[in-house]
């Protein structure tokens, strides 16, 4: 080759670092730069967001009213201070709510919905990524099964509707109206100074709100790297440089939330804070605790590397070492402690009810030959855990998933939180929300049992996690209406009382259609042959009662309709020692099992 082609081929073809727009600039900039009044700010939710953009937004606007919209897939933790703060004029999202140490209402949220200081715009955690995926394709509206015969309907009438399928199949189709967010806040793990950003798996709501965004993206960052580092990492880049406005580096941008680091070696990822959070929380109870927090937290701390300064050193690594895939192991000692004192005690009835619903999923699970299992939070969660493995010991292979984007994921001992990092490691597949809830829960060939728990149900299986009242407002659906819209069957567990068992709920977070079955603190109800109400087919045995008939009683005591009994009631057997175990050892802490 000559040496005149040669200086041709270089000249042309090599690859050149250092070329684009340098869009490296200081979050703080960022947010005086493209945060404006008014906007409809997408602050999104893979299985992170940027904490560190939250607190700049909440000290840039502090004492103001800028009158934002909030979109974002679940406002919890840290989020909440945008509302108590008074920024917010307009909610999107699908939950509203703690999540730790147990999942729960959070009273900054009920204030803020309750006494109409903000408007709320209430989805599920798959309209919400549909309704910003219209956006992003440029068309007016998305297809959806999910809200249909549910309050959901009325409540989003400005954004949803529905029509009978225009190709004559004679069933209902769900349109969503298209969102698009004036700006969206992405934390990724690394961009370069172009803007190119690399995220790591679960994905959850995608980057459907970056792609939707009609003013561009801001990037927070752990760190910067070269274009070569992208192009060597290019399969997890997830948002192009030519979307975004600005890259901000922030390490440890994402607390109290976590990173997860998977296929990048050069990144250390670290884990959720769960006692930051817990802390967090208990200060929203009280409005002028929250505003100490402010003050401490957010107006206290001028720039992020003052934030993480304040956190220490100690708290950086240790959440480092709990994000790593044999974390859980480090705790086996302390998880035995916790558990061994309640070894040889008798189950209380949360347990038995767990215990007793694990029971019956496994045989629905069997019977009905389903292949995946979606779990929502809580005793629903352990009930699904416990069948999973239970199963498998029969060489039974039921695959569960998370909303968040876990497929095939094996809950490791210790900790009962659904979303718990420690559990990534254990998946056959890190996907995103469109692919657990859309097709492997709710798609045309899924074969998928769905595990819910609720604040109210009434006798049809219809369940209620959104009003209790005009002054009572709980969480939101979060994923219970997709699940029970679209899942093969829905199966129900809840604490049994007339508050909660009712002849009708006063809203329809997810309708009763596909639940099958009801399992409480007191029995089991199912919908025998084709009867769309439940009937009483088993009870669990008290002590304090006799006879079938006193059990019987009591039970209709405890629910609000008039229960239909079965002819030949079965008696449930008490837990077993080995179900015990394999129970408390998924909640050591006790969260869920009080």
């Amino acid at each position: 080759m000559s040496e005149e082609f040669n200086d041709f081929i270089e000249g042309t073809f090599t690859i050149r670092e250092g070329g684009g727009e340098n869009k490296v600039i200081d979050l703080q900039e960022a947010i005086e730069r493209y945060i404006k009044p008014g906007a409809k700010i997408h602050i999104g939710t893979t299985h992170c967001c940027s904490g560190a953009a939250i607190r700049e937004i909440a000290r840039r606007f502090y004492g103001q009213k800028p009158d934002f919209t909030l979109i974002m897939r679940g406002i919890r933790d840290t989020a909440t201070i945008l509302l108590h703060l008074g920024l917010i004029k307009k909610v999107i999202t699908s939950f509203s709510g703690n999540v730790y140490p147990w999942y729960s209402p959070n009273p900054v949220c009920q204030k803020a919905y309750v006494n109409k200081e903000v408007e709320l715009e209430d989805l599920t955690i798959l309209t919400f990524p549909l309704m910003l995926m219209a956006g992003a394709l440029g068309v007016d509206v998305m297809p959806t099964r999910s809200l249909i015969g549910s309050s959901m309907t009325e409540a989003n009438r400005d954004s949803f509707t529905v029509i009978d399928d225009p190709f004559g199949s004679g069933r209902k189709i769900g349109l969503l109206k298209a969102l698009n967010p004036d700006i969206s806040v992405i934390h990724g793990v690394a961009a370069d100074r172009e803007g190119n950003t690399i995220l790591t798996p679960p994905y959850s709501e995608e980057l459907w709100g970056a792609k939707a965004s009609r003013g561009g993206v801001m990037v927070t960052v752990e760190k910067l790297v070269s274009t070569c580092f992208i192009r060597e990492h290019s399969h997890l880049v997830k948002i192009p440089g030519y979307m975004v406005n600005s890259v901000s580096v922030v390490p440890y941008g994402a607390h109290p939330g976590g990173v997860w680091g998977q296929g990048v070696r050069e990144f250390d990822a670290y884990a959720e804070d769960y006692d930051f959070m817990t802390r967090f929380n208990e200060m929203c109870r009280d409005p002028r605790s929250l505003d100490e927090w402010i003050s401490e937290w957010v107006l206290g701390c001028p720039s992020f590397a003052d934030y993480v300064a304040k956190l220490g050193e100690d708290r950086i690594e240790a959440l480092k070492k709990n994000a790593g895939p044999d974390a859980w192991q480090d705790q086996l000692q302390t998880i035995e402690d916790k558990v061994t004192p309640f070894q040889e005690k008798e189950p209380n009835d949360i347990e038995k009810m767990v215990v007793i619903a694990a029971r019956e999923i496994e045989k629905r699970i069997v019977l009905q030959k389903h292949r995946t299992m979606l779990a929502g939070a809580g005793t629903a969660n352990l009930a699904a855990w416990m069948a999973k493995y239970k199963l498998e010991k029969e060489d039974y292979w039921v695959e569960l998933l998370v909303e968040l984007g876990y497929f095939g994921n094996s809950p490791r001992p210790g900790e009962p939180f659904l979303l718990n990092f420690g559990n990534f490691n254990t998946c056959k597949m890190l996907t995103e929300t469109l692919n657990t809830l859309g097709v492997f829960t709710c798609g045309a060939t899924n074969r998928c049992i769905g595990v819910l728990g609720g604040g109210q149900i009434d006798k049809f299986g219809n369940i209620n996690s959104h009003w209790v009242s005009d002054t009572v407002y709980v969480t939101g659906s979060g994923g219970a209406n997709d699940v029970a819209t679209g899942a093969a069957e829905t199966v129900v567990i809840m604490q049994q009382s007339r508050r909660r068992f009712l002849e009708k709920v006063p809203f329809v977070t997810a309708p009763g259609g596909r639940v099958r079955m009801l399992v409480s603190t007191m029995g089991v109800f199912e919908k025998l042959y084709d009867d769309n109400e439940f009937t009483l087919t088993k009870y669990s045995i008290s002590p304090n009662f006799s006879s079938e008939e006193e059990t019987v009683r009591n039970i209709r005591e405890h629910c609000g309709w008039d229960l239909k009994v079965a002819g030949v009631l079965e008696k449930l057997s008490p837990p077993t020692r080995d179900e015990l175990r394999l129970l408390r050892v998924f909640d050591p802490n006790r969260f869920y099992l009080k």
